[in-house]
């Protein structure tokens, strides 16, 4: 269930923020991470949000992907909560591979 309020975005708007070079943050496991992911997305597992918020810029916007938007919703409202101006992507990475646009697999960064 997505939370209340929580803005989404959709794959066209993700890929302009792509293209700007803005925070994109996977909110997956390292496992799906590997297999595919959105060109610049940097992994920050769900569980580990919280406690690495110190990482991300509360001066620009957030792009939260996931799956297929239901993880990304909830901590997308988690980081507006804390003050960040955040954005769920609808869809997810499934939806962004669905469109036809690039994914880049490779090895689990160093977390």
């Amino acid at each position: 269930m997505i939370p209340v309020n929580t803005p989404e975005i959709g794959i066209d708007q993700l890929a302009a923020a792509v293209r700007s070079g803005a925070t994109i943050i996977d909110v997956r496991e390292p496992g799906e991470y590997v297999t595919g992911h959105v060109p610049g997305a940097v992994l920050i597992p769900m569980g580990q949000l919280a406690r690495r918020t110190a990482e991300l810029d509360r001066r620009a916007p957030v792009y939260i992907v996931c799956a297929t938007g239901s993880r990304s919703a909830t901590m997308t409202g988690f980081l507006r909560e804390a003050g960040f101006d955040a954005y769920s992507v609808a869809g997810g990475t499934s939806s962004w591979a669905r469109s036809g646009r690039p994914v880049v697999g490779g090895s689990v960064p160093r977390l």
